[in-house]
């Protein structure tokens, strides 16, 4: 609060929303504006020439006035910010801030007091104190979140590279092989070993693309899971089926501790095998050769506790809780060295959470190795059927149409087919195709979805109108694999869908297996 306004007879000095007074040296109180006032219950005739700025004090403030208030008067000629109880005229008291200039004039020595509630001074400072508060804690959260949108654009960013990366890594061995085949297209053993590159780099492309559809779909809501009653020993074992190349070429030791009792899970044989193969994957891609990788199962209060530990790399304290988040990769030169998108532990918190379970990392710190912890509730009650043991048998061979128009999809897969014993034909648009189906009448045709005439679904339509039509098993083969598509396939009257790229050995079961052969 600043010093007192001098008074004079205009409105302002009166209605001031600050009291205002004046006291000749004696004490008589000469003017008081109509806020001092009321704030004390008095008309202004009650207190102007008729009481002293003492009567207003209380007996305790009367003496501080006397042996205070004046000799620092006298001294220095004001004083600031004192807070003295002064008595209503009901006998409350109000506690005030009082800040005095004493002026010498014409009618000789007069003290201008300014006053405030001292209630409400508080109550303005606890406000702005507040508003500061929320205004800082506001900047703060916005910088946190400017934070947070950074380190987000820049995981984005990494990753948009690190998938470009990803992806050339497979795409080169192909350009290379294929120059390598062009060069000496007779030399068998180059074929041969130009397959196996191809067909090895095929493989990392599709996990790749695989991988990314599985995070969208959970991310999205739309991943269904294909429930059963499974055994929690065989999908461990069949994880580490599928890591143990990778373990053999590390020259790393898995230590495996599985309880001699079926355990029961309720869940997608095919999701719970990716969990525990991602995570085997992750804890050998982190550890060098010669490392030891451990995969443990217990149960506590009906859940099983599966622990894929490793004595790798270890995780800084400080990445444990953003380990499973999307793109999160740690540094680390076996990391760098290995690629990856930083999707898969992403992939497999969403999988868990899917089952009803948790996963969680723990470490020692870099260089301490790593344990993931995957809980998952046991289904009650329940016997576990064991799985039909699939039977080699000798299947006759089918007639077989392929429609694509990629010409060069579609030539690969007609040979392809021959090779498994097969006779197969191809056409490269739907009315084509719905021509060569009228004309031989197949056991079976794989047709694409996207074709530039008629799409893949109004063809089916037509050959399942047509009474020829009606028998022949239809295949869809294409790029998209979304749950959606995988319906869309069925109500246009398709058997089964394949999505690209085929893996023969499934393919070649299911056309047997479809047409009861």
């Amino acid at each position: 609060m600043g010093g007192p306004v001098a008074p004079d007879d205009n409105a302002a000095w009166l209605r001031a929303p600050c009291g205002l007074l004046t006291a000749a040296s004696n004490g008589l109180i000469g003017r008081a504006n109509d806020t001092f006032c009321n704030w004390l219950g008095y008309r202004r005739d009650e207190l102007e020439g008729r009481k002293k700025f003492s009567d207003l004090l209380p007996i305790g403030a009367r003496l501080f006035h006397q042996t205070h208030w004046q000799p620092l008067l006298q001294m220095q000629g004001s004083i600031a910010e004192v807070q003295l109880d002064l008595i209503h005229s009901d006998g409350r008291r109000i506690p005030m801030l009082l800040n005095v200039i004493r002026r010498d004039g014409a009618d000789g020595v007069m003290d201008e007091i300014g006053a405030m509630v001292a209630t409400d001074r508080k109550k303005y400072e606890r406000e702005l104190l507040a508003a500061r508060q929320r205004a800082e804690t506001a900047e703060a959260g916005q910088r946190a979140l400017n934070e947070e949108l950074a380190r987000e654009h820049r995981r984005k960013d990494e990753f948009i590279a690190t998938l470009a990366h990803e992806l050339r890594n497979p795409l080169a061995p192909f350009a290379n092989v294929l120059e390598v085949l062009r060069l000496r297209p007779d030399d068998a053993a180059m074929c041969r070993w130009g397959y196996e590159v191809l067909e090895r780099q095929l493989g990392q492309l599709t996990h790749l693309v695989d991988d990314l559809l599985e995070v969208s779909r959970i991310t999205q809501g739309k991943l269904v899971l294909r429930r059963e009653h499974v055994e929690l020993n065989e999908i461990l074992t069949s994880a580490a089926e599928s890591a143990l190349p990778a373990i053999q070429k590390a020259r790393q030791q898995l230590a495996t501790s599985m309880p001699p009792v079926p355990l029961t899970i309720d869940g997608d044989r095919t999701r719970l095998t990716q969990i525990f193969s991602n995570l085997l994957n992750n804890a050998c891609k982190f550890t060098p050769e010669g490392g030891t990788l451990g995969l443990a199962v217990s149960v506590t209060d009906g859940t099983a506790v599966v622990e894929v530990s490793d004595t790798g790399s270890g995780i800084p304290p400080e990445q444990l809780e953003r380990i499973f988040d999307m793109f999160s990769q740690l540094e680390s030169p076996l990391a760098r060295s290995t690629g990856g998108l930083g999707i898969g532990l992403a992939l497999v918190k969403g999988l868990t959470a899917l089952h009803g379970g948790t996963v969680t990392a723990r470490s020692a710190g870099l260089g301490q190795g790593s344990v993931f912890q995957v809980t998952l509730p046991l289904a009650q009650g329940v016997t576990v059927a064991t799985p039909a043991v699939t039977r080699q048998e000798s299947v006759r061979k089918s007639r077989v149409v392929i429609i694509d128009d990629n010409v060069d999809a579609a030539e690969t897969l007609v040979m392809a087919l021959d090779m498994l014993g097969h006779t197969a034909q191809c056409a490269h648009t739907g009315l084509d195709g719905l021509r060569l189906l009228e004309q031989t009448a197949p056991d079976c045709a794989l047709i694409d979805i996207g074709l530039p005439d008629i799409d893949g679904y109004e063809l089916v339509r037509r050959v399942r109108a047509a009474p020829w039509g009606r028998e022949i098993v239809l295949l869809a083969v294409t790029g998209w694999g979304q749950d959606s598509d995988k319906q869309a396939a069925a109500q246009a009257g398709f058997n089964a869908h394949f999505t690209k790229p085929i893996d023969f050995t499934k393919l070649d079961a299911a056309i047997g297996e479809l047409l009861g052969r």
